[in-house]
């Protein structure tokens, strides 16, 4: 219990400094739920003009939308400071990490708080409820208990993209994890049904950057929709093999860290 501990005692550091200017931490926080209803608002104006989109109805999409949300909430509130590896890299911040004793992985995610995913996964949540209170799901306590095993996978699968397109940091030189900002608009794709795409698209999507298992295959087994829909058990294998590789890359990756000299 000492790692998660002190992890908890890293991100309340870091939060209260962030309290301490309260306007800053209310207008952030607005205007990520602006950002949300906006999100919403451009997916009624959408359905307003269609039925359905390959099947998917405008709840099932707003559960979609929710998943994304909620696991974006999650990494951004707990585990922000990845975000800031390539600049620990760039700067040889690093070497503070390498010679305590405890996880340099843990230390660099645990560097900032981002209160924007607080209310992300309000929304998030907000989002999954009203669309799984519109649908026609025979709840059951088995059914019930794969829900939340799955929402854990999804957001264990995004941090893990999250994680390993930043320690990609490690083999580049700039100070600003740019491969990891265009993998994170490319999730932005895992909002709509994975039908909508070609085929390539679906590929990545799928099996390469699995983004579709954080919001599309979930749903889609929930909800009983879709051909694939029996893909959605499989999330937490997926979740599993995305949190080892995400692990393996951070080791090579650390393995080439020089620092950045003197």
């Amino acid at each position: 219990m000492r790692t998660p501990r002190l992890y908890l005692r890293l991100l309340g550091a870091h939060f209260r400094s962030m309290l301490e200017y309260e306007a800053d931490f209310v207008i952030l926080a607005l205007a990520t739920v602006l950002m949300q209803v906006v999100n919403i608002v451009f997916l009624a104006a959408l359905f307003a003009k269609v039925p359905d989109v390959h099947g998917w109805t405008f709840w099932s999409v707003l559960i979609m939308f929710g998943a994304v949300a909620l696991a974006e909430g999650f990494c951004s509130l707990f585990f922000d400071g990845m975000w800031s590896l390539a600049w620990q890299i760039n700067r040889g911040d690093l070497d503070y990490f390498l010679v305590r004793p405890y996880p340099v992985a843990l230390q660099s995610s645990s560097a900032n708080v981002g209160i924007n995913g607080l209310s992300n996964i309000v929304m998030g949540g907000i989002m999954i409820g009203t669309g799984l209170a519109h649908a026609d799901i025979p709840w059951t306590p088995w059914r019930a208990l794969l829900g939340v095993i799955l929402l854990i996978s999804s957001v264990v699968i995004k941090l893990s993209i999250n994680l390993a397109t930043n320690a990609v940091s490690f083999w580049l030189s700039s100070p600003t994890p740019m491969f990891a900002f265009a993998m994170h608009q490319v999730g932005d794709l895992a909002r709509f049904p994975l039908s909508v795409y070609p085929v390539a698209l679906k590929a990545v999507l799928g099996a390469v950057l699995p983004f579709a298992f954080i919001s599309f295959f979930p749903t889609a087994y929930l909800l009983d929709t879709g051909q694939s829909r029996w893909l959605g058990l499989i999330t937490p294998l997926v979740a599993a093999y995305c949190a080892g590789a995400a692990a393996l890359v951070f080791k090579r990756g650390l393995r080439r860290y020089e620092s950045a000299g003197n």
